[in-house]
């Protein structure tokens, strides 16, 4: 097919019409989309990218735009400055944190953005532009954008698929910003042999014959090869009338074309032809800066330049190249001599205070210099300082290289460790703590080392050994006398080893934590009590503490604080929500998973698939802790909905992973989950069986708070199979440990269980009671369970008000398509003398139609096809498959994919 009127889009089909699939689903569905197009150089990407915008500017859409440059990837958020500065420019809807954010990100003000806040206030603007049309968001060499801006751009992929913004980037295989990416990429190969034929007769009819086999056979499909190979021959070879060259220049491909044409150039244009290629996106001459003075060599220069086909000046004075490739080419055919030459004349060019100046010094530098080094480390801090952590990082590693020492080696890659971990480039990290580990460290930054090495192990690897071998010394070290801190690292370790002593409940690491009490702040002596011996107040004084704090704090504290929070199944919003947005990942991971124990605490069910979403997300950054964990919280949901099959589908994969790392907290919570589940479905021994492995009846209860909260569980399973007397052991146990003053929501599981567990004389009471504790009826599911219970107990003695319980039970399991619990308690209501009729598929009045894509993914994800087969297969991502998923498990009333063809077969 002819790609229309664009230049030199021959054949394509295959592409075009993935585009073209996208751009009509965000046109027509109003879910977005992201294509990935992978290739070497020279292979059409760039032609792909100029297709789809004017393909998306004739439907209406508008069209935002970056181009990747290799001299920027130093400088953070440069390349989303060209797609948001317009935006910006414009909105009426960011809030003044947002703008502020987006401000510091581009330079305009000072502050320190940090990605997540950049990148919740660019979807802010997404979706305001959205709003007037869909949006084609073009990303050019993606492997050249800067890490800052890679990332959030990676952020608004994953979280733009239910806008109409249809993503296209291109990029050339192995860069370091498309592995974040979780699109399939979609790879730009070589045209057929017709296409190419075809393509090359548009450009040049005129070779004979001969010439024209011989250019095909040595281009082999590459269609920058087609275009100029012809024009590298002398006329009378392009008619036939001379003999081509032995070998046609295809080695290193088409560097090698550019690399010849550019040994022809006098050297006054190939030396501005260099630095323009080391400057190219920075400004290159832009306004005449080079060329005050320059005199008619320099014009003779440029005008060749021109004439040649190989760069021109813009109209605002600016060199830039004909085809990327030609940049490429031009540094790749200079000495090192010349390029370090040109690197050192940019340097000079620039304003002393200009920060691309430094970077050229850095590339101009032939040996150690420990001067240059220290100022690239400032420099580094700074950038990570503004929410750059990553190129933070790479300014730091650069620092490394130009040391004249090991031990200053050592110190600045460490450095640069800690801030690509902060920076949401975990592997890097990882790899770079590998790097160290091989040599030695200095002793002076041994606690920083060590808090590297626990870094990448607990969130990377699952691995909490380190944290008990390496932790407790940097903190003995860190809290010494007159001791260099790091910028707030005790915060920051104890709360890593305390991550370590809740997950592995490892006797040795807790009694680490408690010789270190008195030496951390409030914070983290909160958090150590409530994860070892909460009491009354506990919760109270957390609400208090995060108010006084002021919201911009260091990490560590907001690590610790959402900590403390999930730790005592705190309702309070108000923890969580004052850190959204702010620091990096780290934090926003805290965030995340504190909501989505809320959302099952608080009966928001229909958010059950963000878990998995969120899983992904932290899969792709290499956060593997995370990942697990936020796949045990989506485990609740299903056990909660009594989802046996995709219980067990969630516990073999992570179940191994959490023995392996002796994650007893991991184990012990799908043991609970297990007997939940078994509760839903009334195999009561089961479930007593499993909670007695946790809390056996008499025994003192002590530990994390979630222990304490096994109390409604326990009493319940123990009162159905005829235990009584061991359900009041249990109500014993937790009355001496004072479990109900742990926080609002112990107070009602002790209340709820108490009720269970009454005789006949006191239950009413006691029921009455438990339905007064404060905040009772945000507990959603668990108030359901109790009023199911009441009921039933009120049914089997005739007495009034048991159709009243078992409605309101039957309304909150049917909105939280807990189907088995909604079942008992229909057979209660019929038992009862009442008919009973239930919507399918969740609330009253939800639309539970399935839209005809939505019945297609699920009948094929019904067949066990993965989100990537699926999308092969309707020429769809895995994240719109995925998206479209999130949808359709409401609609069924099910909460995995085990039960969706059990699900497809009822309606």
């Amino acid at each position: 097919m002819d790609g229309g009127s664009v230049p030199g889009l021959v054949g394509r089909q295959r592409e075009t019409e993935l585009l073209t699939t996208a751009l009509v689903q965000a046109e027509e569905d109003g879910s977005g989309s992201t294509v990935l197009l992978r290739g070497e150089a020279g292979v059409g990407k760039s032609t792909l990218l100029a297709w789809a915008e004017r393909k998306a500017r004739e439907r209406g859409f508008t069209v935002l735009r970056a181009v990747g440059a290799e001299a920027e990837t130093d400088f953070a958020f440069g390349a989303l400055h060209q797609v948001f500065w317009a935006l910006l420019q414009h909105s009426t809807v960011l809030t003044e944190h947002q703008r502020e954010a987006l401000e510091s990100a581009f330079g305009v003000r000072s502050g320190t953005p940090s990605g997540f806040a950049v990148g919740a206030a660019a979807l802010t603007l997404l979706d305001e532009a959205a709003r007037t049309a869909p949006v084609l968001l073009v990303l050019d060499d993606l492997h050249w954008l800067d890490s800052s801006s890679a990332t959030v751009f990676a952020f608004l992929h994953r979280r733009a698929s239910c806008l109409p913004v249809v993503m296209v980037t291109a990029g050339r295989p192995g860069g370091r910003s498309g592995q974040i990416w979780s699109a399939e990429a979609v790879d730009v190969g070589a045209l057929p042999e017709a296409d190419a034929a075809a393509l090359l007769d548009s450009r040049r009819p005129d070779l004979a014959a001969t010439t024209r086999d011989r250019v095909l056979a040595e281009a082999a499909g590459n269609p920058l090869a087609l275009v100029e190979l012809p024009g590298q021959l002398a006329a009378a070879q392009q008619r036939g009338l001379a003999p081509l060259p032995e070998r046609l220049p295809l080695g290193r491909k088409l560097e090698r074309i550019f690399a010849e044409r550019l040994g022809e150039l006098p050297p006054e244009a190939g030396r501005l032809l260099l630095m323009a290629a080391l400057a190219t996106g920075s400004g290159f001459g832009r306004g005449g800066w080079l060329w005050a003075g320059g005199g008619r060599a320099l014009g003779d220069a440029l005008a060749r330049l021109d004439a040649d086909g190989i760069a021109r000046l813009d109209d605002t004075g600016q060199l830039v190249f004909r085809h990327p490739l030609a940049r490429t080419a031009v540094v790749s055919a200079a000495s090192d001599a010349d390029r370090r030459r040109a690197h050192r004349d940019l340097a000079e060019a620039l304003a002393p205070d200009d920060p691309r100046r430094l970077a050229h010094e850095a590339a101009a530098a032939l040996l150690p210099d420990d001067a240059l080094a220290d100022r690239l480390q400032e420099a580094g801090r700074d950038l990570a300082a503004r929410g750059g952590d990553a190129e933070g990082a790479l300014l730091l590693e650069r620092a490394a290289v130009l040391s004249t020492s090991s031990c200053n080696r050592a110190r600045r890659l460490t450095w640069a460790a800690v801030m690509a971990a902060r920076g949401g480039q975990l592997r890097h990290a990882a790899a770079l703590v590998e790097e160290l580990t091989a040599g030695s460290v200095p002793p002076d930054i041994a606690p920083l080392f060590a808090y590297a090495v626990v870094y990448a192990d607990q969130s990377h690897h699952i691995d909490f050994e380190s944290s008990t071998a390496l932790l407790p010394a940097a903190l003995d070290a860190l809290t010494a006398p007159g001791a260099d801190t790091f910028g707030g690292l005790v915060e920051q370790a104890f709360f890593k080893l305390l991550l370590a002593a809740a997950y592995t409940d490892d006797p040795w690491t807790w009694r680490a934590l408690e010789r270190h009490r008195d030496q951390v702040s409030e914070a983290g002596r909160l958090c150590l009590k409530a994860w070892t011996g909460p009491g009354p107040g506990t919760a109270d004084a957390l609400l208090a503490l995060a108010r006084d704090l002021p919201a911009d704090q260091e990490a560590g504290a907001s690590w610790l604080l959402l900590w403390t929070a999930s730790a005592l199944d705190s309702a309070e919003g108000e923890v969580w929500q004052r850190y959204a947005g702010q620091h990096g990942y780290a934090t926003q991971g805290s965030v995340a998973k504190a909501k989505a124990h809320q959302d099952f605490l608080l009966g928001r069910w229909d958010q059950a698939p963000v878990c998995l979403r969120e899983a992904e997300i932290a899969d792709e950054l290499g956060y593997r802790t995370n990942a697990l964990i936020f796949r045990q919280s989506y485990a609740h949901f299903l056990a909660g909905r009594g989802d046996e099959a995709g219980l067990r589908e969630i516990d073999d994969a992570i179940r191994p992973i959490a023995t392996r790392a002796r994650m007893r907290y991991v184990l012990d919570r799908l043991t609970h989950l297990r007997a939940l589940a078994a509760s839903a479905h009334r195999r009561h021994d089961e479930a007593y069986a499993h909670l007695c492995a946790l809390s056996p009846p008499g025994r003192p209860v002590g530990g994390p708070p979630w222990r304490h909260a096994l109390i409604l569980d326990l009493v319940a399973a123990a009162v159905h199979t005829g235990r009584r007397d061991e359900a009041l052991a249990h109500l014993a146990a937790a009355r001496a440990a004072g479990s109900a003053a742990i926080s609002d929501r112990h107070a009602f599981l002790f209340a709820a269980a108490t009720a269970l567990a009454a005789d006949d004389e006191s239950a009413e009471d006691a029921y009455r009671a438990a339905y007064a504790v404060p905040g009772a009826e945000q507990w959603v599911f668990d108030l359901a369970r109790l009023r199911l219970a009441h009921g039933s107990w009120l049914r089997r003695r005739h007495r009034p008000g048991a159709r009243e319980a078992l409605r309101a039970a039957h309304h909150d399991f049917g909105r939280l398509r807990a189907l088995p619990w909604r079942q008992w308690c229909e057979e209660e209501l019929r038992a009862a003398g009442e008919a009973v009729t239930a919507p399918a598929g969740g609330q009253s009045g939800e639309s539970t139609e399935l839209t005809g894509q939505e019945l297609r993914i699920a009948r094929l994800a019904a067949t066990g096809l993965t989100n990537k087969e699926i999308g092969r297969r309707l020429q769809l991502s895995p994240r719109t498959v995925g998206a479209h998923l999130y949808k359709i498990f409401p609609k069924l009333g099910i909460a995995s994919r085990a039960a969706l063809a059990h699900a497809l077969d009822q309606r």
